[in-house]
């Protein structure tokens, strides 16, 4: 595999991901933002954050998979949630768990999670966007 994920010492060893990762690949994939949008377009999960937070992580596995390589080859997330607060983690968490659990895969990767006012559409909650390293 192309990617390695540490916590190093003398940082935070937080459980729900983690803090770097070591890319070894040779192709190097930056992913769109995914949002909660399936094959044809079409919303999925409206009002339901944990949902839309499944569809784009499921998004992102369907977009790696066409190119050979799967959500186990991302190297670092990117999250934009509209009007982030703290009662939102364990939604985000539910959404992670459910799109893992159909994908088989460990979720677990470095991220970046920023509060936005808003995304490219009204009835989007999240957005993720994803850098891929494959071999």
């Amino acid at each position: 595999m192309a990617i390695e994920l540490i916590n190093p010492e003398g940082l935070p060893k937080p459980d729900v991901y983690r803090q770097l990762s070591i890319a070894t690949g040779s192709r190097l994939v930056f992913l769109a933002g995914q949002v909660a949008r399936d094959a044809e377009g079409n919303q999925v999960g409206a009002g339901d954050f944990a949902a839309q937070v499944e569809q784009a992580y499921l998004n992102i596995g369907t977009a790696l998979a066409e190119i050979g390589g799967s959500f186990d080859d991302v190297a670092k997330l990117t999250i934009y949630v509209v009007d982030w607060s703290e009662d939102k983690y364990p939604l985000l968490g539910e959404g992670v768990a459910r799109a893992a659990a159909k994908l088989g895969v460990d979720p677990v990767k470095p991220i970046t999670l920023l509060g936005v006012a808003s995304l490219g559409e009204p009835d989007l909650m999240v957005e993720v966007e994803a850098t891929a390293v494959l071999d």
